[in-house]
């Protein structure tokens, strides 16, 4: 566990590389379909595509990671409302936070797909801090 600690820290900047994270963010809210309720579309072409810039999801607590990133996933659809299905790639990119008892937390990198697309795409997903729940450029909401 020591091990696990040192290596983990050892590869965090003290200084976090986020830049979106905003800690006054409204709470999200859930629906009937136990999705996000998200109202807001980003213009930022960097939001949810790049490290620097991830969905963040937190959501009163994470100890459950899985649960949050459906919820949000399951919210979207392709650009023109096509069904999309996701999967999980990765975890990378550790950064400091102090929502964690390691004092560090990973981003986690999901592929998503739909009908008709020509190369899926991957959002960043960080489950550990709060911003504003938007859909990303070049998708849209399910319709439920």
């Amino acid at each position: 566990m020591i091990a696990i600690f040192i290596a983990i820290t050892s590869c965090v900047s003290t200084r976090s590389t986020l830049k979106n994270v905003d800690d006054d963010a409204p709470n999200l809210v859930l629906s009937r379909e136990n999705t996000f309720v998200i109202t807001e579309y980003s213009t930022d072409k960097k939001y949810g595509y790049e490290a620097d810039y991830p969905v963040n999801i937190f959501f009163q607590n994470t100890r459950n990671e899985t649960v949050n990133q459906e919820r949000f996933l399951n919210a979207l659809a392709g650009p023109k409302g096509e069904k999309i299905t996701f999967s999980k790639k990765e975890s990378c990119c550790p950064f400091p936070t102090k929502r964690t008892d390691l004092g560090a937390g990973f981003l986690d990198v999901y592929e998503l797909k739909w009908k008709g697309q020509k190369k899926p795409i991957k959002l960043y997903l960080n489950i550990y801090e709060k911003g504003i729940l938007m859909v990303p450029v070049g998708l849209s909401l399910a319709k439920n």
